[in-house]
């Protein structure tokens, strides 16, 4: 196999096209960051695309670490047994060449934001690939990858402003349970061969029927979060409509799941959380900048 379709291989196998669930999010709390600073707009705008490259560095780094550390288990799954480490498209060792530029780019990209960036970029690094050993202990594991995603866009406010402040925290904490939800949902697949290889997840302890109303409870925690942030910032009607919007597409995401039916899982997770990523940072966006 050449570099170029190694290369194309490990694109395909961390899923290198859903790197549209985090940047959206991240770039939210940049353009939040700039309105509470008071800056000029143009001003910041080249911290932009180092923000975009250092979430989409981190996302390809940890999810190739996750496929490095779970290889062995993902090949005593049927439904993951086809990814390719397991089924001998790529090497492990290659792999780590793959996480390592990729950590380096990660680090590259916090340099050029600012010091506190490049201070905290190694704890970011440790938190996303921290994530792939919980399962081995903790149905919390869900919680866990949510806050690898939520520390987006408290990263990217910290890249415009130098410092962190709380009601950034409010984004982190509606990304956390939006995305510990949705994991919630993609990992009831798993729930038989969770319990067979002593895995730990919210489906595996408390049957899937009670692990979808916790993820229904999870995304009416973070519409929540949402709502609080847009009155604590004062932000207008558009950022409200967005989060109607939102509201409603994880509504319809639940209706796609049943308990005696997972046959829609994929269109719940892939499709429907990649438009509420989008469609959020637009309502959200055009508000922002129209104020």
């Amino acid at each position: 196999m050449t570099f170029p379709t190694k290369i194309r291989t490990v694109l395909e196998m961390i899923k290198f096209e859903h790197s549209v669930f985090a940047p959206p999010f991240a770039l939210t709390g940049a353009l939040l960051a700039v309105r509470e600073s008071g800056l000029e707009l143009p001003a910041p705008w080249g911290k932009f695309g180092w923000i975009v490259v250092a979430m989409v560095a981190a996302r390809s780094a940890a999810m190739a670490f996750n496929r490095v550390v779970d290889a062995d288990i993902d090949a005593r799954n049927q439904r993951t047994k086809v990814r390719a480490i397991p089924a001998g498209l790529v090497s492990k060792s290659f792999t780590w060449g793959f996480i390592v530029f990729w950590s380096a780019l990660l680090l590259g990209a916090a340099y050029m934001l600012n010091p506190l960036c490049l201070k905290l970029a190694p704890a970011a690094l440790l938190i996303v690939f921290g994530y792939s050993y919980t399962k081995r202990f903790t149905a919390l594991s869900h919680l866990v990858l949510g806050f690898a995603l939520g520390i987006a866009p408290a990263a990217a406010w910290i890249a415009i402003r130098g410092s962190l402040d709380w009601p950034i925290l409010l984004l982190t904490a509606a990304v956390m349970l939006w995305t510990a939800g949705f994991d919630i949902i993609y990992s009831c697949q798993d729930q038989e061969f969770d319990r067979q290889e002593g895995l730990h997840s919210i489906p595996r302890s408390m049957g899937i029927g009670a692990a979808l109303m916790v993820a229904r409870l999870l995304h009416v925690g973070m519409i929540a979060m949402l709502f609080w942030l847009w009155q604590l910032l004062a932000l207008g009607y558009l950022s409200l409509a967005g989060i109607g919007v939102v509201a409603a597409l994880l509504a319809y995401e639940h209706s796609l799941v049943k308990a005696q039916d997972l046959s829609r899982v994929n269109a719940a997770f892939f499709t429907v959380n990649g438009i509420v990523s989008i469609l959020f940072f637009l309502f959200w966006a055009a508000d922002i900048l129209a104020t």
